[in-house]
């Protein structure tokens, strides 16, 4: 039987069976071995053929029969095929960050680009970039001439790829660089693509800077491989199908909005219809302090609460694929924006104050009490949210809005 697969040490959060059953219909296993066995698998001719990532994509070039030339010049090979009983590699990482640029409208042209790094993906973004004719291309790293403490002084840069590990999970909320000193900026690409918005990105959002991550990146350069595993044409845009299938799966769904909008109500509606698991936040916060939320604001006041709120926010942000249905005060804390959405969707919704539920709310004990939140709040629900959705009519209505925009 036919067989390809991922070669690499730690696979455990790969994307790519998902992404390759897009591509083909063929096995596609992830094949996880330790330094010592690589030359026994290589030799093995088990598959015909398999990606390879980190951190054997320079260490395997050694024991292949031939290197596609474009794999020569970057020094890395992420793809191998077993052709008439010859092992050829080739590197396919460099058709996928071209593609993730274009697509987020990036140019590379005529630019000065910084490159974050200087591993394997840091020799493909040279290569991109010389391929899309940059101006000048400058590599950043912790021991090299330019590095994270003086690269500052090269702010007229317009294009920064990030090409290190730096804001990958379960590390999210770490981030390589200050984007704010960068004057000329027009683009951010990160070649990480769990989370699917780093903190990177997603300062590149909050700047209005063109910005794109590693899954587009990921699924094109499968895409690639695919062809080369099968012999194949395929059509570039089944790129962009497949990225927005891998992101309805693993996308989380968050809803926000004032006490009592109904946001519990929905969520527990779309997690039936979506099969995706129900995370309600003040739920765990009591769990967290064994004690009803009335009952925490009466014993140590908001501000604590709202600690405790952040706390549980920075690890239910970092999963995938599930319902979040969040506490009114969600927006008072701006580091809770990226918290929701790094891997999410955020849907604010609105009901007529007079209709709120009020029952059990610290903070909405009366309609104008209500009214001096929601005004303290509006702004806020709108700067985090990707959509706002009437809640006012029957609950289908709303979970149709929901699944129109999803």
């Amino acid at each position: 039987m036919t067989k390809f697969g991922l070669l690499g040490k730690t696979l455990k959060h790969s994307f790519s069976p998902q992404i390759h059953k897009l591509f083909g219909d063929y096995q596609y296993d992830l094949i996880e071995i330790d330094s010592q066995d690589l030359e026994k698998f290589v030799k093995s001719g088990e598959y015909s053929g398999y990606n390879v990532t980190i951190p054997y994509k320079k260490e395997i070039i050694k024991y292949l029969d031939q290197i596609d030339e474009i794999a020569k010049q970057i020094g890395a090979v992420n793809t191998v095929v077993n052709i008439n009983g010859k092992l050829v590699g080739y590197n396919t990482d460099w058709f996928g960050m071209e593609h993730a640029l274009k697509s987020a409208g990036i140019s590379l042209s005529n630019k000065k680009v910084l490159i974050l790094g200087s591993g394997g993906t840091s020799n493909t973004a040279k290569f991109v970039a010389s391929h899309l004719g940059a101006r000048e291309t400058l590599i950043v790293s912790r021991k090299g001439e330019i590095n994270y403490q003086n690269c500052y002084k090269e702010d007229d840069a317009e294009v920064i790829i990030n090409t290190t590990p730096v804001g990958m999970f379960p590390n999210n909320y770490d981030c390589p660089i200050d984007l704010t000193r960068f004057k000329g900026l027009e683009g951010v690409f990160d070649a990480v693509y769990n989370p699917d918005m780093t903190f990177l990105t997603f300062s590149a959002n909050k700047l209005g800077i063109k910005n794109a991550n590693g899954l587009t990146m990921l699924v094109a350069q499968a895409k690639m491989a695919c062809e080369l595993f099968k012999g194949k044409r395929i059509d570039d845009s089944l790129i962009d199908k497949a990225v927005k299938t891998i992101k309805s799966q693993e996308q989380n769904v968050v809803l926000i909005g004032m006490a009592g909008v109904g946001k519990s109500t929905v969520a527990k509606k779309l997690s039936k219809i979506l099969n995706k698991p129900l995370i309600d936040t003040d739920q765990l916060i009591e769990q967290r302090e064994n004690r009803k939320i009335s009952e925490i604001f009466a014993t140590d006041g908001e501000d604590y609460f709202r600690k405790v709120e952040i706390e549980v926010l920075k690890e239910v942000g970092k999963q995938n694929g599930k319902i979040i249905a969040t506490g009114g005060g969600i927006v008072e804390r701006e580091q809770n924006h990226f918290a929701l959405k790094q891997n999410g969707v955020i849907f604010n919704l609105v009901r007529d104050l007079e209709k709120l539920d009020r029952k059990n709310r610290p903070l909405s004990t009366d309609l104008d009490a209500v009214k001096k939140l929601f005004e303290r709040r509006k702004e806020k629900y709108l700067e985090f949210a990707d959509y706002t959705v009437d809640n006012n009519a029957d609950l289908q209505s709303t979970i149709d809005k929901i699944l129109e925009k999803l």
